[in-house]
C-alpha cells in the first residue's frame, strides 16, 4: 500500500498549541475533502528525544507528520494537484506552516495492531537515511531483514515501515534523494516510554540496534500523538 506523508514545520511565529488547533479543526477539515482520499491520520509532535537508542541524530526538525492513503498514486496526484480544493489547500498551507515536504511511501505492515490498540499505545515515528555506500536496493533487502529481527524485541506492540519512492522537497515538484535524504520512515508503537525503553535495551533490542548501524547513516526519532481525521 502506497500512503502520502507530508513532514511539517509550523510557522515560527505561530505558537505551538495553536497550530496544533488549526491543523486538526481547520486544515484537516479542508483536507479530507480531497477527492479519492481513503484515510487521513495525523501526528503531531511531543518529544525529540531519540529514547533508548545509541545512534546519530539526523538533521531533521518537524512538528507533525500527514498521512493519507488513495487507491493509486493518480488519485493522490489528481486531489493535490489539479482538483476543485487543490489551489485552496496550497493557500491554507501558506497561512499555517513553515515548511512542507512530502514523500510518497511503500508501507509494510510488520506487526499489526487494531485503532482500539492504537489509540491506547504510544508512537515513535523516526526517519531513516540509508549509509551512502549502501544503494536504494541494498536498504530495502537489509531493512526486511531488520524487520524480522524488531519482531523479536519484547515489548513492541506494533510497527510499519514506510519505503520511500518519490520525494517533493517543494510540495508539487519531485526531486531526488540528494534534495530530500530520508530513505524510509519507521512507524513503533509501545505501551508507554518505559516499555520503549526495555525493549531496546533487551538482548534482542541490541542486536537491532547493531544490525542498524550496518545500514543506517542515522536515525531521528519523534514521539508523537496521533489522530484520525478520516
Amino acid at each position: 500500500m502506497n500512503v502520502r506523508i507530508g513532514l511539517i514545520r509550523k510557522k515560527t511565529d505561530w505558537a505551538f498549541d495553536a497550530f496544533d488547533a488549526y491543523w486538526r479543526d481547520s486544515h484537516g477539515a479542508l483536507a479530507a475533502r480531497a477527492p479519492g482520499l481513503r484515510e487521513y491520520w495525523q501526528n503531531l509532535v511531543v518529544d525529540r528525544e531519540q529514547r533508548g537508542i545509541d545512534f546519530e541524530r539526523g538533521p531533521w526538525d518537524f512538528d507533525g507528520f500527514s498521512q493519507l492513503w488513495f487507491d493509486d498514486v493518480q488519485q493522490s496526484a489528481f486531489a493535490f494537484g489539479n482538483s476543485a480544493i487543490a489551489e485552496d489547500l496550497v493557500r491554507d498551507e501558506h497561512h499555517f506552516l513553515g515548511d512542507l515536504h512530502i514523500v510518497t511511501a511503500q508501507q509494510s505492515v510488520v506487526i499489526p495492531l487494531t485503532d482500539h490498540e492504537r489509540a491506547r499505545n504510544l508512537k515513535r515515528i523516526s526517519l531513516l537515511r540509508r549509509l551512502p555506500t549502501l544503494s536504494e536496493e541494498d536498504f530495502k533487502r537489509e531493512w526486511r531483514i531488520h524487520g524480522e529481527l524488531v519482531k523479536k524485541m519484547p515489548g513492541v506492540s506494533g510497527y510499519r515501515q514506510n519505503v520511500v519512492i518519490a520525494r517533493e522537497r517543494d510540495k508539487g515538484t519531485p526531486c531526488d534523494h540528494d534534495a530530500l535524504p530520508i530513505d524510509g520512515i519507521v512507524e513503533l508503537w509501545f505501551k508507554d516510554e518505559q516499555t520503549l525503553q526495555d525493549a531496546f535495551a533487551s538482548s534482542a533490542g541490541q542486536t537491532t540496534m547493531a544490525h542498524a548501524k550496518t545500514f543506517l547513516g542515522d536515525i531521528t526519532a519523534f514521539l508523537v500523538a496521533e489522530r484520525r481525521i478520516i
